[in-house]
């Protein structure tokens, strides 16, 4: 809780509550902060009782970890942040257990299809925060998210969306299995804009072996693109994790198989 006095002279108590604090390490100067424009007004509309969507939760929490605020560990009381909502969508909408033949080849005992998900309005929307502030953590400046085509075409979408507003916008990239046949015979559309050299981050929506990731990563690089990072929704912990950062290129993802069979 900090008292602040705003420019018009009136005095408030504003209380942020984060689900850890360990997330977050420094030092928390909200009076800075505030003065900054560095909290947006609905996060502290929302703290004051006022129901505020989730947009509003995630820039808070991401500006709030970019200046290392540190905030005593407490339930959150006025919102659950999009990776935690989607882990529940994700739970209920995509999430089977069975016996499924993947698209490596491999047996299942449990499928995790993200496109239903992420074509709801409201997975969207979550998925695109979720993915883009795991995104943010990545070292260095962005120009473009890419979407390995087919599952990784709406996260694109999801991410470019939820930057939009912010200081750093991402466009969006979809990197295609195999060139088109026909036309320009592109392997990426949207990559026209882009300068020689500009860094992409990748995003997928489930790794396995990490087969289709790699051909991704060589599309990217033949194109003369940097390929910043990967960051899945779901890590299947198959060994794909270990072959992406084999090939130099950091990986990290939202989920993996336990947040799903509860097992280790």
């Amino acid at each position: 809780m900090r008292n602040i006095t705003t420019e018009g002279g009136t005095s408030l108590t504003i209380t942020l509550s984060f689900s850890s604090s360990a997330e977050i390490p420094g030092s928390f100067d909200l009076q800075s902060a505030s003065k900054r424009s560095l909290i947006p007004r609905s996060a502290t509309r929302s703290i004051a009782g006022i129901p505020v969507d989730s947009r509003s939760c995630a820039q808070a929490r991401q500006r709030a970890a970019r200046l290392q605020f540190l905030v005593a560990p407490a339930p959150w009381t006025w919102c659950k942040w999009p990776v935690d909502q989607l882990l529940e969508l994700l739970r209920e909408r995509g999430f089977r257990r069975g016996s499924f033949v993947l698209s490596s080849g491999k047996e299942s005992d449990f499928f995790i299809d993200c496109k239903p998900v992420a074509l709801l309005a409201r997975g969207h929307v979550l998925i695109g925060e979720a993915l883009l502030e795991r995104i943010r953590d990545l070292p260095g400046s962005l120009s473009a998210v890419a979407g390995v085509e087919l599952g990784g075409c709406p996260l694109a979408s999801a991410v470019a969306y939820a930057s939009a507003e912010s200081d750093d916008p991402l466009d969006a990239v979809y990197v295609r299995k195999e060139p088109k046949a026909h036309g320009t015979r592109k392997t990426l559309e949207g990559a026209d804009r882009l300068t020689a050299g500009a860094r992409l981050a990748i995003v997928e929506d489930t790794v396995t072996t990490g087969r289709s990731t790699l051909r991704a990563i060589d599309a990217v690089r033949e194109a003369g693109f940097e390929v910043a990072g990967v960051v899945a929704v779901v890590d299947r912990l198959e060994g794909g994790a270990e072959v992406i950062t084999g090939a130099g290129v950091s990986f990290s993802a939202l989920y993996d198989r336990t947040d799903f069979m509860g097992e280790t």
